[in-house]
């Protein structure tokens, strides 16, 4: 979120020198703790927000906050390109990520042993793989976390046997795996995302305490309109309609 978060912030302060905005990144779960704590007016998350934040933010400020969906992305599984594997299961990616499966060749590979890169557990991106791969599961301790997508893909793309994870958006310069359903293997394609065909679909969402007004609703209202979705599409993801 804070590449789209970045770029959008860019393009609306174009011309307008009485508007600053501010991004920093963390991960979603760093995000809406700022929301929570007072220490940013929107927050960007790649997960829907916990009950438990939500609790926390009416607690404080007597609303449970407000939910915008506004981009659509696919949990992309990413190869190195020289990896003979293009499809796998959701039930072998579990296996990988939890160290059941530790050799390419046990999913049609060569025979050398897998390498994985992930998040850190204040992403968004860390959970929601966590609740919809590994149904709430554990990573395996060998997981090598990394604190942005960017540094994910940079890491297979070196890595003949590495694999990783991460937005649709990020996926340049390396193989995205097909998530094997029956004998079709679904890529996460703008059609399979929309129509969420594409197993592991997820919403982008921005969230804020209170219903936007004055230049922050102008802001939001360039998001959801043609020009902040032409910035969706840019960047690689599809629109939140």
């Amino acid at each position: 979120m804070v590449q789209l978060a970045q770029r959008w912030s860019e393009d609306y302060m174009k011309g307008k020198k009485d508007v600053q905005i501010q991004v920093t990144g963390g991960g979603s779960g760093t995000g809406i703790s700022a929301l929570i704590n007072g220490m940013t007016d929107i927050c960007a998350s790649s997960r829907p927000m916990k009950d438990s934040e939500k609790a926390k933010l009416a607690a404080k400020y007597q609303s449970e906050g407000v939910e915008i969906k506004v981009a659509r992305d696919g949990l992309t599984i990413y190869l190195n390109n020289a990896n003979p594997v293009a499809a796998l299961t959701l039930a072998q990616i579990k296996d990988i990520y939890q160290g059941k499966i530790t050799n390419w060749k046990d999913v049609g590979g060569s025979d050398s042993k897998i390498i994985l890169y992930g998040r850190e557990n204040s992403s968004g991106t860390y959970e929601f793989f966590k609740e919809h791969v590994l149904n709430k599961e554990d990573f395996a301790n060998g997981m090598q976390a990394l604190p942005g997508t960017a540094a994910v893909v940079n890491a297979v793309k070196k890595d003949v046997n590495g694999v990783g994870f991460g937005g649709v958006g990020y996926a340049e310069g390396l193989k995205e795996a097909g998530i094997l359903v029956g004998d079709e293997a679904i890529l996460p394609t703008k059609e399979n995302i929309m129509s969420e065909k594409y197993p592991i679909s997820r919403f982008l969402y921005l969230y804020l305490r209170q219903t936007p007004t004055g230049e922050m609703k102008n802001f939001i209202d360039y998001i959801l309109g043609d020009q902040g979705q032409k910035v969706v599409a840019n960047e690689g993801f599809f629109p939140a309609k």
